[in-house]
């Protein structure tokens, strides 16, 4: 087979994806893109173009600046949390004798589960009236009011979605453990290095492949939350928990400015760029300092 026969395959065999790619990401990009030069209300067949003016707004907008800091309190709260959990699952999984797949599997099952079912499933858990409350109220005297306060809000949307992506992500970091030389700890345990040294010394650096997909997985995850946000609190309590998808939500289909929506989608989609790239190199600077080009 000549070369140009193996390009044209080639092509052929990458053309179910880049018709994908035109046609759910490039045109909706551009379409936005356009949309957020206009005052479209999404149900109007005309619109007149408005300029920067939709950029001006949303930098200004309160629902914008929370999104913003809302993102990164989700960050803080959620990255650390679903990585050591996801790490305690795979440190498990991995010193387990067999059936390492069957377990596995079984803490892989609640990624695939619907948000929308989660959701509503904590939400009658926290509910006032739900068997947890009341036991709350009549043993220890607590009146808890887990979706009307913000941190509490927050905290509660972090574990959910936690509880949703850790066993994913501990199937990553198993397979990072199975990775490792085990040569490296027989060498180590000579040298009369214990357990705890073993992990933070020789682990954790030699982790640092699958560290950095996880990472940079639940850092993009932080970025799309929308689900639990829509079903639990709607971006309550006082914009407590607005995220950027509930922001560009409300805006586009409560408020019908899908113009606006676009240009705080735009915005969003630079912050997130940014955001990312930054933690990704910190993440290569830490791999370099180990070993890792």
């Amino acid at each position: 087979m000549d070369r140009k026969m193996e390009g044209r395959l080639g092509w052929l065999f990458a053309s179910p994806y880049l018709l994908y790619a035109v046609l759910f990401f490039a045109i909706p990009l551009v379409w936005s893109i356009f949309l957020s030069f206009t005052d479209w209300n999404l149900i109007a067949p005309v619109f007149h173009f408005e300029g920067f003016a939709n950029y001006w707004k949303a930098l200004k907008s309160a629902g914008v600046q929370s999104a913003f800091f809302v993102t990164f309190k989700f960050l803080i709260i959620f990255v650390p949390m679903v990585v050591i959990i996801s790490m305690i699952i795979a440190l498990i999984v991995h010193a387990l004798p067999k059936f390492k797949g069957l377990f596995l599997v079984g803490f892989f099952l609640p990624y695939l589960a619907s948000g929308v079912v989660s959701s509503l499933i904590v939400k009658g858990i926290l509910s006032y009236n739900s068997p947890i409350n009341t036991f709350l109220r009549h043993v220890f005297g607590l009146d808890i009011d887990w979706l009307g306060t913000p941190f509490s809000a927050l905290f509660v949307v972090a574990v959910i979605i936690a509880w949703k992506f850790s066993g994913y992500y501990a199937l990553i970091l198993t397979s990072g453990f199975e990775s490792i030389d085990q040569s490296v700890y027989e060498a180590a345990e000579i040298d009369g290095v214990n357990g705890w040294q073993r992990f933070w010394k020789i682990t954790f650096p030699l982790l640092y492949p699958a560290l950095y997909t996880v990472v940079i997985l639940s850092v993009g995850v932080t970025f799309g939350i929308f689900t639990e946000v829509y079903q639990l609190t709607g971006g309550g309590p006082n914009y407590a928990t607005n995220t950027w998808q509930m922001e560009i939500f409300k805006q586009a289909f409560t408020n019908l400015q899908a113009g606006y929506a676009s240009a705080i989608a735009i915005v969003a989609s630079i912050v997130t760029f940014i955001s990312i790239y930054i933690i990704r190199k910190l993440i290569e600077l830490w791999g370099k300092r180990n070993g890792w080009d």
